[in-house]
């Protein structure tokens, strides 16, 4: 097939008067079209060369009988070489299939990522231009036998092209569904599921006025758009190569396309994409008949449609500034508190702490932020406190917490860093590190917005929002570094601080005990189990330690053995111990589990909606869990209102929620939002709740 001549030759045309210009384009489109349905039914089975778009197909993982499980269409298309979304655009052509399949199994429509824009001699294409994947959910019957493998074979065609040329393609392609309980799944299904649109959870409206087609559509105005474009899925409604015009008018975006040339009458609803950035996030939009608001104001298309940087890094400053106050950060005091006490003994070595301190809470800052923004750019989905989903870190920072709840106590002295026995450069730069570490679950007033406009900008840009937000957390430690009025207000040293030292190993006690119950929400009572016992022999080696410093014997010798033997155990064995924890006790509020499936039917219910997202490591959802959502008044008042109550717990890892979160500009939890009754706007509250903020909504 791949013999064939190229179909489709692109070459740049002199401009012609605007009506000539429409009409060759709508002749130059067609006859392409023509041509490629034209090949592709002519061609011969075999194939004489390599795709260049090589493709195979993939299950998602085992099924129950009669569930739903994805494959996976993987393509790969070769340098130069793009193919195509359900409506190509002015040219091309997207996938079509001839599927073979056991007795009772059905397959669904194709689902496809969200595309690029490729323009080419004055014809827009829809296209993807690396490797992407178009998936297909297939049901398998009630009455299949569990261990019973399912064949599935199909015949895919497509179109492949560069900018020059075009050349039809197909495979024959097959995989084997195997019936049985759910178990492990192929794991780059995150990513591809992830570059799915994801519902928009409520309806648009489109108006036909005159030569434009206006779409009104529910979008949070914190939702940031970085060169947004509207794939509008029907054919023949738009002119997908003329320039798109979008308005903010609150929280709704109304977008302006103009309508196709010789565009039939006005459909009865309207299917599109609308892109939300340069990432390729997306939301996918249902339209009805109905009336659009006109004006507004404009969003620039051609660049990034976020505040300036400015006014980020001063969100991020003030965030880290705040911080210091926030519940999540209260552990860390103690280590700060006595570097703070010690910071009046001299003016150099105070200045010296300030700065190794403010190194420390930058650099681990900055390190987040890298690590954070590289998962994304590999198809990760992942937010703002991340590691704290996984459990060997939460595990890792557990026998840390109780290493530094030891030395608090005067069980050992750790000479380096030096956390608390003496003021050290080098303890302030550890605790630098670790203050940083442990402020990530936490979002508040300020920081929201620049976390979230740090995963959409590039790279240079919000590494310097992370370290803007790192020096905001320092601000303080640093201020009193250099101002010795400050200094002075402190208590000058003295015997008091041995006994403050014990005093601030309650808090970080409590910590390792939190982190405990963290761990088993993570990875069930089996994996904290474990993580205690390690816990408990580290206690006892520091003892140990603690015993020999005292009676002036090294100490080098045996503890860096005993570390790495208790590693080494931990690196082995805990990953064995790792299940998924056992569902949590329903709340005083009533609620169901978040997906975009539960918000699209609450919503089309026209009952008003609060969805919530939560993490057991975010002591803020936690608070405000007990003083605003978590009450009688809030029950008593949603029930009386009907109103529709959705949780997502992001504890662990889920690219559904990463995947909305990103969809409202927030780069972590919390985040709460509010779907009036019948259609109206979504509003996203603030994420500090009074205990009447969700009362007085349904009044």
């Amino acid at each position: 097939m791949n013999d064939l001549p190229p179909l489709m030759p692109f070459a740049p045309a002199p401009r012609k008067p605007q009506a000539v210009r429409g009409v060759c384009k709508l002749w130059q489109a067609g006859i392409a079209v023509l041509l490629q349905l034209l090949a592709l039914l002519l061609a011969a089975p075999a194939q004489a060369a390599p795709n260049h778009i090589a493709a195979s197909l993939v299950a998602e993982g085992t099924a129950a009988p009669g569930s739903t499980v994805m494959l996976a269409f993987a393509m790969q298309p070769g340098e130069g070489w793009h193919g195509y979304w359900q409506n190509p655009g002015d040219a091309g052509l997207g996938m079509t299939t001839d599927w073979t399949l056991p007795p009772g199994v059905k397959v669904g429509d194709l689902r496809y990522p969200v595309p690029q824009t490729l323009l080419v001699s004055g014809l827009m294409n829809h296209v993807y231009e690396q490797a992407y994947a178009v998936l297909v959910p297939v049901t398998l019957p009630a009455t299949a036998v569990p261990g019973q493998p399912l064949a599935l074979r199909v015949k895919a065609q497509w179109l492949a092209c560069t900018r020059e040329v075009c050349v039809p393609e197909q495979a024959e392609l097959g995989t084997t569904i195997m019936v049985g309980p759910a178990g492990a799944r192929d794991p780059r299904f995150d990513q591809w599921l992830a570059a799915l649109p994801a519902p928009l959870g409520s309806k648009a409206r489109f108006a036909w006025a005159g030569q434009t087609v206006r779409i009104a559509i529910p979008l949070p105005r914190t939702v940031m758009l970085e060169q947004p474009h509207l794939f509008v899925a029907d054919d023949h409604v738009v002119d997908y190569a003329a320039p798109q015009a979008m308005f903010r008018q609150g929280d709704l975006l109304v977008a302006e396309l103009p309508r196709a040339r010789f565009a039939a009458q006005q459909p009865g609803a309207l299917h599109a994409v609308l892109r939300l950035n340069r990432a390729g996030d997306g939301l996918l939009i249902e339209a009805d008949p109905g009336v659009v608001p006109t004006g507004g104001e404009r969003v620039a298309l051609d660049a990034p449609a976020t505040p300036p940087l400015g006014w980020l890094l001063l969100a991020a400053l003030a965030g880290g500034l705040l911080l210091n106050v926030m519940p999540c950060v209260f552990p860390i005091l103690s280590l700060k508190a006595l570097s703070l006490a010690r910071a009046g003994e001299s003016e150099a070595q105070a200045r010296a702490e300030g700065l190794a301190y403010t190194g420390g809470v930058v650099l681990a800052c900055l390190a987040l932020g890298a690590l954070m923004l590289g998962l994304r750019a590999a198809g990760q989905e992942v937010g703002w406190a991340f590691q704290l989903q996984e459990p060997l870190v939460v595990a890792a920072l557990l026998l840390l917490a109780v290493a530094i709840t030891a030395n608090l106590l005067g069980l050992y002295e750790m000479a380096v860093p030096g956390f608390a026995s003496e003021g050290s450069p080098q303890g302030a730069f550890a605790t630098g590190l670790l203050a940083a570490f442990a402020a990530t679950p936490c979002t508040g007033p300020f920081m929201a917005a620049a976390m979230g406009a740090a995963l959409l900008l590039p790279t240079l840009p919000a590494m310097a929002l992370f370290g803007a937000l790192g020096l905001g957390l320092a601000l303080p430690f640093l201020a009193v570094a250099y101002l010795p009025a400050l200094r002075r207000l402190l208590p000058r040293p003295g015997a008091w601080m041995v006994w403050f030292r014990k005093a601030m190993a309650v808090p970080m006690g409590l910590t390792a005990l939190a982190l405990v119950w963290l761990a088993s929400r993570l990875a069930g009572q089996a994996f904290a189990l474990s993580l205690a016992l390690l816990a408990f022999l580290l206690v006892v080696m520091l003892l140990v330690l603690g015993r020999r410093q005292r009676n002036g014997l090294g100490s080098t010798r045996l503890l860096v053995p005993a570390l790495a033997v208790l590693a080494g155990v931990a690196a082995l064995g805990l990953p064995s111990v790792v299940r998924a924890p056992t569902a949590e006790s329903a709340g005083l509020l009533p609620s169901q589990p978040f997906s975009e499936t539960a918000l699209a039917k609450a919503r089309a219910s026209a009952k008003p909606v609060f969805a919530y997202f939560t993490a057991d490591w975010c002591l803020t959802c936690k608070v405000n869990e007990a003083a605003a959502i978590e009450r009688e008044a809030t029950r008593d008042a949603f029930a009386k209102a009907g109103v529709v109550v959705l949780r997502g717990d992001w504890t662990r890892r889920d690219p559904a929620i990463t995947r909305y979160l990103t969809a409202q500009g927030a780069g972590g939890v919390p985040l709460y939002m509010w779907y009036p009754a019948g259609g109206g706007a979504p509003q996203q509250l603030p994420q500090v709740l009074g205990p009447d903020t969700l009362v007085e909504l349904t009044r």
